[in-house]
Order: structure tokens, then sequence, then C-alpha cells
């Protein structure tokens, strides 16, 4: 009897187990650092998500007027929707913050964007 328990809490713990979920694999990955800090990165998966960006140092002045290092990086991905289409977003990151653009993105209005 004591074997039947220690059996079927065994089966018990395997039942409990997260079942995995297709993990996408990687088709191609391509990183490249650059000295000065920046890289270029690009990467593609067997779920049709592209993922493409290159980043680089740019001096600026602070409120203090002191120069400043800032990674800029500027990309795109896309993936496919549900539908079948391609998203694609394009993007900028600076000292502005991350800046976004594609069809799914909302667009402020004209005279908010001056």
């Amino acid at each position: 009897m004591k074997m039947f328990i220690v059996a079927l809490a065994l089966v018990a713990c395997v039942a409990a187990l997260p079942v995995e979920k297709d993990v996408p694999k990687i088709l191609r990955y391509e990183y490249d650092p650059k000295p000065n800090g920046g890289y270029s990165l690009s990467v593609e998966s067997d779920d049709g998500i592209v993922r493409n960006e290159v980043a680089e140092l740019k001096e600026i002045l602070d409120e203090n007027n002191k120069p400043q290092l800032v990674l800029v990086v500027r990309g795109q991905y896309s993936y496919p929707r549900p539908d079948g289409s391609i998203e694609t977003i394009t993007y900028v990151a600076d000292e502005l913050g991350f800046r976004p653009e594609g069809a799914s993105i909302p667009q402020a209005p004209a005279a908010a964007r001056r």
C-alpha cells in the first residue's frame, strides 16, 4: 500500500509541473560591440520576430553646460500579427526618451507635437 501512495504522489508531482510552451528558436543573432560603447544588434527568430538596432555615443550638454555622454539607440522590430500581416515599429531612444513609431502606435494631434 505504501508503494501505491508513493507512486501516486510521484504522479501528482509530475502532473503539477508547468507545461513548457513552444519557445521560439533564434535563427540569427549578430552582436557587434564598438570600442566606444556603441553596438549593432540583429536578431531573428523562427516565429517571425526580427529586431535590428544600432547604438552610438553622443555628447550633449547638461543643464549646467557640462558635457555628458548619451547612448543613442535607433532601430526597428517587426512581428507577425494574428491576421498574418507584419507589424513594424521603428524607434529612437536617447536623451529625450523612447520614441516609437508604427501603424499601431497612436499619434498625438499635430498641434501637440510642436
